[in-house]
């Protein structure tokens, strides 16, 4: 990337449609619109304010390409930094074609994938973070994940490192003071202040750590596994929580020997359903691999849902079954089948110290409760906590590391380690902080995250 050139890419999605998007920014951006867009009002665009819309011809020469809408943002006020002009044209992919090679020939380059989006970032529109939440944002498909990566872009995470980030250098400089003064023994930092400010980040780090587990299911779907034995209904109740025929239900114990996987949005929050092969003991070579795969999948899963066919199976059987289990997924015990049991089955149950959702899949009954205490087990009141919430792998592994360094300062305080020793992990722990927001960024690391926009944002 070359990042003085004025860029130019479609920001609409690609294809036929009502209108889209051409977008330019650039220092010549406005230059290299005024070439090519002449007004219905005869002004030149290079003289119009920021902010302003115009109507008028995209022309080749004396060819009018399509009639357009103009919109100018001049530097610093726009979404990059730099001049952009957007011009809104009839969404004919022949249309988007004939306009941005006519502004190629005038000079733009085509932009690379997320390089408006870098330009932002250059130019201090934003930090790195707040960058890489804007991929988040558009690629979100779900109430949590949008407010998610919301929450991101409004500098809520971003901020917080920062500010640790100026206390820990103000601290490290104050160190570093100490090492010019070393034969008068002299100590600038204050070393109860500087152990209470250590202990500090240490205590956010490991809050954020944590909550990437939450936060990178909320992103990228729950994954919810429904185990049980064979004929429970998991098949029947996968099909009535998407409301479509999406696995082959049928009499036959062992119809289901894979995984079936589908996605659906419950109260703004995505959750991955696992239909899994039925729990038995089984010399079918084929069943077994299900079987394998199916206590794999629950041992993966955020949460499991256990269901069983309570008009068959006695409650010393559940228990029985439950103890076999090795996972830290959450539990939501499912008795199946209550227009099949009886009174005295349904009472025995009720009446048992475990807790037990009642639900029929095949005549869909108390399906809401289910939801209910599914949105109740993925913890979606974090999101309207304002807590910080870690949701981004990049993120995570730099605060593991910054973690291991900020432990390494506070064994040294413990240790009287002299300043010298203490200002070698205070520097590698400032530059992984600085890393996140894009303080200490290189252009590999920035490529790498940039890679993963689209082209036109």
């Amino acid at each position: 990337m070359i990042y003085q050139d004025t860029i130019v890419a479609l920001a609409t999605p690609s294809g036929a449609g009502a209108i889209a998007i051409i977008r330019l920014s650039g220092s010549k951006a406005i230059s290299y619109a005024s070439e090519v867009f002449k007004a219905k009002s005869n002004k030149e665009l290079s003289l119009q304010k920021s902010h302003t819309v115009h109507l008028g011809n995209i022309v080749d020469g004396n060819r009018i390409i399509d009639e357009v809408l103009a919109t100018i943002f001049k530097n610093p006020n726009s979404y990059t930094g730099e001049n952009v002009v957007e011009f809104s044209c009839h969404g004919s992919a022949y249309i988007q074609q004939e306009i941005l090679q006519l502004l190629l020939r005038k000079g733009a380059r085509m932009a690379s994938a997320g390089e408006f989006t870098l330009q932002a970032f250059l130019n201090g529109k934003m930090d790195l973070s707040q960058a890489e939440a804007v991929a988040d944002l558009i690629a979100s498909d779900s109430k949590a994940s949008h407010q998610l990566a919301i929450q991101q872009m409004r500098g809520g995470f971003s901020t917080e490192i920062k500010i640790l980030r100026q206390e820990l250098l103000n601290f490290a400089s104050l160190i570093e003071l100490e090492l010019d003064f070393a034969e008068e023994d002299v100590e600038f930092a204050n070393r109860d202040e500087f152990q209470k400010l250590i202990s500090k980040i240490s205590n956010l780090l490991i809050k954020l750590i944590d909550s990437f587990a939450t936060g990178n299911v909320l992103k990228n779907g729950i994954p919810v596994a429904i185990v049980g034995r064979p004929n429970s209904g998991k098949s029947t109740l996968l099909n009535a929580l998407l409301n479509e025929e999406r696995a082959i239900v049928s009499s036959i114990a062992g119809t289901t020997r894979d995984t079936i996987e589908d996605e659906i949005s419950i109260g703004g929050v995505r959750f991955r359903f696992i239909d899994t092969a039925g729990l038995r003991e089984t010399t079918d070579e084929i069943e077994k691999i299900g079987v394998a795969r199916a206590l794999e999948k629950l041992e993966n899963s955020s949460i499991y849902m256990y269901l069983f066919d309570c008009s068959e199976m006695t409650l010393e059987d559940v228990k029985s079954e439950l103890q076999g289990f090795s996972t830290n997924s959450k539990q939501i015990l499912i008795a199946n089948k209550i227009d099949k049991a009886s009174e005295e089955q349904l009472s025995i149950l009720e009446k048992s110290d475990l807790e037990v959702l009642f639900i029929s899949a095949k005549e869909k009954e108390s399906l809401e409760s289910l939801t209910d205490n599914l949105l109740e087990k993925a913890e979606i009141s974090i999101l309207d906590s304002n807590q910080l919430i870690v949701t981004n792998s990049r993120h995570y592994d730099i605060l593991q590391k910054a973690l291991v360094e900020i432990s390494s300062v506070q064994d040294g305080i413990n240790s009287n380690l002299s300043g010298d020793l203490l200002a070698i992990d205070l520097r590698q722990a400032l530059y992984y902080l600085g890393e996140i927001t894009g303080e200490v960024s290189n252009d590999e690391l920035l490529g790498n995250i940039f890679a993963n926009f689209c082209i036109g944002k």
